[in-house]
């Protein structure tokens, strides 16, 4: 009997020896995982931290670049509120360009000469260098009777050959004024010069204080990459408000 008691206080010193070292283990234990846990934490806090502090970082950088643009915006402003509008006259003597370009489409020799220059009359010139003193000049009065008259008028000579340019009024228009479809161009400049060929533009010293239009074609066949562009070129006089013609200028490439 007492071998068994003796037995049995061994095995529950055995157990008690077991739960105590079982006890001692998840207690040793529960401080590295509950350090594990916070380490996790912590790395997830320090995640949230940097990336909070770079959106911080971008949204700092955003606001500079808003801010620089406003001050650009700004300075914009400014500039186009000191820059002169488009006047007025800029405006009217395109429109009167226009009226020409057609009234010279529907041969409208009523409508041409009340835009010609009172005194100084029209100059017409076939390519884009001026011969003040050879180009022809007809007043006003002289276009309604020109239109049918068959007078050959020697107008300049032809480019490349050099031979007479030997044409009725009529003709004329046909070959060196509208030989195109002006009224639309694709280019319009206001004293500023668009075809740039290998031959002289005067027309800026030659019509010094004039204001000139250009109504011009970049080209038509593209076979000939650009050189067989056109334009019609009207020069202005300002009378009285009025923009008066005084120059009828054709020009394209020369050879």
């Amino acid at each position: 009997m007492k071998e068994q008691n003796l037995f049995f206080k061994k095995i529950y010193l055995i157990v008690t020896l077991l739960l105590v070292l079982m006890l001692l283990a998840s207690c040793a234990s529960s401080p590295e995982s509950t350090t594990e846990e916070a380490t996790t934490t912590s790395s997830q806090n320090t995640s949230l931290e940097n990336e909070n502090a770079s959106l911080q970082s971008q949204l700092e950088l955003a606001n500079s670049q808003i801010l620089d643009l406003k001050d650009q915006i700004t300075v914009l402003t400014a500039q186009i509120e000191s820059e002169p509008a488009p006047s007025a006259l800029s405006s009217n003597v395109l429109i009167s360009a226009l009226d020409v370009a057609q009234a010279l489409k529907d041969k409208d020799m009523a409508i041409l000469s009340s835009y010609v220059h009172p005194t100084s009359g029209v100059r017409f010139t076939p390519y884009g260098y001026v011969d003040i003193a050879n180009n022809l000049n007809f007043p006003a009065s002289a276009l309604t009777t020109l239109i049918s008259d068959p007078t050959i008028y020697t107008w300049g000579a032809y480019d490349g050959s050099g031979d007479p340019i030997n044409l009725n009024f009529n003709d004329y228009l046909d070959e060196f004024v509208y030989d195109e479809d002006y009224v639309s161009p694709e280019i319009v400049g206001i004293n500023t010069v668009i075809g740039v060929g290998n031959s002289i533009n005067n027309i800026s010293t030659e019509y010094s204080g004039s204001t000139f239009v250009e109504l011009h074609f970049n080209g038509f066949d593209p076979q000939y990459s650009g050189i067989d562009w056109s334009s019609l070129i009207l020069v202005f006089d300002n009378v009285g408000g009025d923009w008066k013609l005084v120059g009828i200028v054709h020009n394209q490439w020369t050879i």
